[in-house]
Order: structure tokens, then sequence, then C-alpha cells
């Protein structure tokens, strides 16, 4: 939905700033600093935006975007407005004019040129509210850039899982070497009409996919070894779907040329943690013969990221 000048000081008087929405965007890139500073000069086209994180690794070729704004409502208290709105297509359309996914190679999966989108409510906004920007986002994505666009978690009618639509697409099996990935990756299943944009799929540009979830904190464990196989097997064991721990999704993958390392999804923070992910890591390890490095977050916490939203916008406003 687009807005007017006259719409945006309505829209202003609407405004709660402990009403935010966080959005973490993956782009398939991090090795070309002129992509990453066009992207970045399009993300300053919206001032009300404050990019508090950029995780970008070299081996992975892949950059994510933390961003924080606020989410407006209209005098019925429906959600109408978020500058991450127009952030998140400025940053895309960026992409995609300068990312071409059939040229990409990394040692992490990617479906897209830009691979994934997820809102997460913080302060007093609600997970409804950060689906809504989710599925508005998806409309204009399938419109605007004609890539499909798979919705998961909360922006899906039936909640479907982001793992199982990656599994669907593919998204686990490296298609070079045996340990990473290359070009656009097609199905191997039958692929299931998406949820916005259209059914055919460009090379170039892949699919994305687009969702709303709670705050899910990202885990590496860095693994002193080469033997991807061994890493994948540890991963598979620690995660909640291969018997390990519950609410926790892991990754396996090769990072730079002397070690592996295992990516971590903390589902639930506050049911299983980073100390039991990485005193499971270590077990596992040590019964194969590997040596383990401590592990790292990949992000900020929930209240870093609104406390450097907050300061940001205070400087900002003097």
């Amino acid at each position: 939905m687009a807005f007017s000048p006259d719409d945006t000081k309505e829209k202003k008087k609407n405004i709660n700033q402990t009403m935010l929405l966080c959005c973490k965007l993956y782009i398939s890139e991090s090795r070309n600093k002129e992509v990453l500073d066009s992207i970045e000069r399009a993300a300053k086209l919206q001032p009300e935006t404050v990019i508090v994180k950029k995780f970008e690794d070299g081996a992975y070729n892949r950059v994510r975007y933390t961003m924080v704004s606020y989410v407006a409502h209209d005098s019925t208290g429906c959600p109408i407005y978020s500058p991450l709105h127009q952030t998140v297509v400025a940053m895309a359309e960026a992409a995609f004019a300068a990312i071409n996914l059939e040229l990409h190679s990394g040692t992490h999966p990617r479906l897209g040129v830009v691979d994934d989108i997820i809102f997460h409510p913080l302060g007093r906004a609600s997970l409804d509210e950060a689906a809504w920007l989710a599925k508005t986002v998806a409309a204009e994505f399938g419109n605007r850039f004609q890539v499909p666009v798979f919705l998961y978690d909360a922006a899906h009618p039936a909640g479907k899982a982001l793992a199982i639509i990656r599994r669907e697409q593919g998204y686990f099996r490296p298609n070079v070497m045996g340990t990473q990935w290359a070009g656009w990756i097609k199905p191997a299943n039958y692929f299931e009409r998406p949820d916005e944009g259209p059914s055919t799929i460009s090379g170039a540009r892949g699919v994305t996919v687009i969702g709303a979830s709670p705050w899910i904190a990202t885990y590496n464990v860095p693994i002193l070894s080469t033997d991807f196989s061994v890493t994948r097997r540890i991963a598979q064991k620690v995660s909640g779907r291969g018997g390990g721990l519950p609410t926790v999704q892991t990754i396996g993958l090769v990072h730079g040329e002397d070690t592996t390392e295992i990516a971590c999804f903390l589902l639930d923070f506050n049911k299983v943690g980073a100390d039991r992910v990485q005193n499971r890591v270590e077990m596992l390890a040590s019964q194969e013969g590997l040596g383990v490095e401590q592990g790292y977050f990949t992000d900020l916490s929930p209240e870093m990221v609104t406390e450097i939203y907050i300061k940001s916008i205070s400087a900002n406003s003097d």
C-alpha cells in the first residue's frame, strides 16, 4: 500500500515507538563491496529504518542485515504502515539489479538472490503485526520483482515451517564437490505453487522465502576438522529433528580451508540456550576425536537491538 506525504502526516499521529518490528534480510552476496554498498545506499533512502547489525561471511558469500522500525496503526488499531516495507523493497531492488544467482557460489545454501526475509515483533508489537508486514512485503515482491515467494511460520496460513519449504526446494543438498552451492538449485521434488509471484523461476533471481516468528537466535560452533561428513553427522545429532535438543535446528557447513562449522538456530532461546548447544556439540565432537572452538552469536539480542534503535532515533531527532 503506497502513502502520500499527507498520509505520512496522518500516520505520524498513530505511531507508538514501543511498537517495533525487526527484519532480518539475507542476501546471497558478501564478497563484492560495490554490490553491498549499493544495497546499503538503498537502505538509507528510508531514514526511519535503522540497520542495527550487519553480518557478512566471505566463505558463505552471504550477508544479513538486521533492521528495526516502528509499525503504525489506523484508528481501529489495525497495522497500516512500517518504514521497513520501503526499506526492504529498495534493498531488494538493488540486490536484484546487481546479483546473478547463476554466477553465485559459496559454502552456505541459498534459494535466491534475496534468499530469506523474516520479521520479528519487538517491544509491544505482536506476532500478528509481524505476519501482516511479511505478507504485505511478499505480495509486492511477487508482483514487482516477478520472483516466486513462499511464506512460512506465522505468515503462512497453516504455519508451514521454513525447514519444510527448504527441504522441498533442495536447499540442504550441496551441488558442487559435495560441500558447496553454486548457481540456482533446481528442486528435485515437484515445485509447489508459490504463495505470491509467478510459478516459473528465473535462475538469475531464484525464489524468496518470507516469514514471521518470535525471536530466533543464531549461534555457530566451529569444528576443528575439514571432514564435512562428520560435521554434518554431528549437526544432525544436535538438532531436535535428529533426536537431539528440542527447538534447535542445525546445518553443517564448510567454513574456510581449515574448519567446518555447525550453524544453529535456537527457536526458543529461553528453553534451550547457547550453553546447552555448545556442550552437546563438544560431547559429540569428542566422540569423533575432534576439537571444538567456542561458539558465537551472529546477531544481537532483542534487548540490544531495541536499545540501538532507540538511541539512533533519539540522536537523529536532536
